[in-house]
């Protein structure tokens, strides 16, 4: 599985990296331009993420511009629904609202609220089938 989490607080990236190592690549990113970035490269090389674990409040581009960004860039490169990348907030915000923009504006896969319980995440992993 190559993985991105894309994450500006250290800690919280440096969990997501220790848990998500185990199954396969994992990059980072520490904002939500060189979130796009790392993922237009990935999908140039036709070796696009199959997970991004993306924060919503970050300097320079929130999550929700960034989820938007990718779901645009996948659609311009005709990237079947059925094989987009999985997309988890990993955030602390749990507002409607933002759970809402998440799903219904971003298409998000997934959304977990911070901290991060490792069972939550591994539950969520297996339920779209990136790891047995």
């Amino acid at each position: 599985m190559k993985t991105l989490v894309v994450e500006d607080d250290f800690v919280s990236r440096r969990f997501l990296q220790m848990m998500l190592i185990h199954y396969g690549t994992c990059d980072v990113a520490v904002d939500g331009e060189e979130a796009i970035d790392a993922f237009s490269l990935a999908l140039e090389e036709g070796r696009p993420y199959d997970l991004i674990c993306l924060d919503i409040m970050m300097p320079k581009m929130d999550g929700q511009q960034v989820l938007k960004t990718i779901r645009k860039m996948e659609k311009e490169k005709g990237v079947l629904n059925t094989r987009e990348t999985k997309i988890i907030m990993t955030t602390a915000l749990d507002n409607p609202k933002s759970v809402l923009e998440a799903y219904w504006d971003g298409h998000c896969t997934s959304y977990l609220v911070k901290p991060i319980l490792k069972e939550n995440l591994i539950d969520v992993l297996r339920e779209y089938r990136l790891i047995e």
